[in-house]
């Protein structure tokens, strides 16, 4: 079943769980069908915000908790892994606010941060404010993806273009991901020196 489709039957519960395991794609696609009038926005926004927020969570306690497990250890042995410990320890709140937007340091970010010095209680407070800006601005591309789409094809009925504009959106997210990770890979390369 398709991401819009799974986003139409199950509504905000998938945007949730699409945030917290796939990331911009779910969540970019339900700002689309909040632009068809499926779902409100600020439900989209805020199910995305709570998906990412308890997955990152998760990651952390994952890190912080159990970096002795055989799991969790190979995941400190990536060469990302240190990359991000020292982008960590460079820029702390920055990095924390940040990494949600940097591709490929999703999931390995909050188990680094789990490994450090970081209290907890700091990174819940910098954790939910960097999920809320995450949901409402990549929810919002989604929304403002509809109203490009719309301008350009002219009145979407229900579910008329949604394919075709999943799919370009889809290949927007795409195209913006491997943007942002070779300008990440040039500014950690550019740190390295």
């Amino acid at each position: 079943m398709a991401i819009a489709a799974l986003i139409a039957r199950f509504g905000l519960p998938a945007v949730a769980l699409g945030a917290a395991v796939e990331g911009e794609t779910v969540v970019m696609s339900g700002g689309l069908i909040a632009h068809q009038g499926l779902m409100p926005l600020s439900g989209v926004m805020a199910a995305a915000a709570i998906g990412s927020f308890v997955a990152d969570q998760f990651f952390f306690l994952l890190g912080r908790r159990f970096r002795m497990h055989r799991l969790v250890r190979k995941v400190t042995e990536r060469k990302a892994f240190a990359r991000v410990l020292k982008l960590l320890e460079r820029y702390p709140t920055g990095f924390i606010l940040a990494f949600r937007f940097l591709y490929g340091l999703r999931t390995i970010s909050p188990i680094a941060i789990g490994t450090s010095n970081i209290p907890a209680r700091r990174f819940v407070a910098l954790n939910a404010l960097a999920a809320a800006v995450w949901g409402v601005v990549i929810a919002g591309i989604g929304y403002s993806f509809g109203q490009v789409v719309e301008l350009a094809f002219g009145h979407l009925r229900r579910f008329g273009h949604v394919a075709l504009a999943v799919f370009a959106l889809v290949a927007v997210a795409t195209a913006l991901t491997l943007l942002f990770r070779r300008r990440l890979s040039r500014a950690i390369e550019t740190d390295e020196t």
